[in-house]
């Protein structure tokens, strides 16, 4: 069974982090206005259409867009997790992207508790109070990328959590009970969907290979930069993660970048650093 939402950073449905009860603010040019509170019904229509005809691997992608049309946020991703390092799969925009790739980077935030716990996290007020100041960095970095609120839901069963999907909002504010339903239905497809994706060792019927390629590839790199790292320093591989981590976001830069770099020997860790 599932641990209890962690919603609202703990803070009890009501306050949601200085946002007040009833109050859900909606972001201009949302998809929002047009599906207010969609019901199951309408919203398993909608997500149906827009997977219709599509390749396998193009359907991650098309979730994220739906979603941004039928609930209150301005842009969507996912991640599939792996050895505790999130492996981006798809992005509704580059702001969205690019927020994903900070909690990779630092290893924290809402989706990452959402990967560790197997429950919702949603981060109603990344602006102030509880949600800000438990993940101040996090926070701070978002909010500069012009996210102020996330949504994360776990992808997967009660059992296992295989990844997460994640939703950004530029506004603070909480989710109705509805609109949480509808993020639940769409992470439901979602997991679907990379239950029926093909694996390495079956090619894309659309072509371009294994779907899996290109994200197998990056989470080889961080790894074989981990194993360097930890030779460099004489550590274990938390340590050598957590100085890969913190070596790119001292930079401004993604951890799989900097990866890259150690492999090429570009870069080297010492134990003076």
């Amino acid at each position: 069974m599932r641990p209890r939402d962690d919603r609202c950073g703990g803070v009890p449905d009501g306050d949601c982090g200085g946002v007040p009860d009833g109050h859900h603010a909606r972001p201009s040019g949302a998809g929002c206005d047009r599906y207010p509170d969609a019901d199951r019904t309408d919203a398993a229509g909608r997500i149906a259409a827009e997977v219709r005809d599509a390749r396998p691997r193009e359907v991650p992608g098309r979730l994220c867009a739906v979603a941004v049309e039928l609930l209150p946020v301005t842009g969507a991703s996912a991640s599939l997790r792996n050895d505790g390092v999130p492996l981006h799969l798809c992005a509704s925009s580059e702001q969205a992207a690019r927020v994903a790739e900070i909690q990779t980077t630092l290893g924290d935030g809402p989706c990452v508790r959402a990967a560790e716990t197997g429950a919702p996290v949603l981060a109603c007020d990344l602006t102030r109070g509880p949600d800000a100041d438990r993940w101040p960095v996090f926070a701070q970095q978002a909010t500069a990328a012009g996210v102020r609120a996330v949504y994360a839901l776990p992808l997967g069963n009660d059992s296992v959590c295989v990844g997460t999907l994640d939703l950004y909002r530029d506004r603070p504010g909480r989710l109705t009970d509805g609109e949480l339903r509808t993020a639940e239905l769409v992470a439901g497809v979602m997991t679907v969907a990379l239950t029926a994706l093909p694996h390495d060792d079956e090619p894309d019927a659309g072509g371009g290979g294994s779907w899996l390629s290109g994200l197998a590839t990056d989470h080889d790199a961080v790894h074989q930069a981990i194993g360097m790292i930890m030779a460099q320093l004489g550590v274990g591989a938390d340590e050598a993660l957590a100085r890969l981590r913190a070596h790119a976001f001292a930079g401004g830069r993604t951890a799989l970048a900097v990866a890259r770099e150690v492999i090429a020997r570009r870069t080297r860790f010492d134990r003076d650093d």
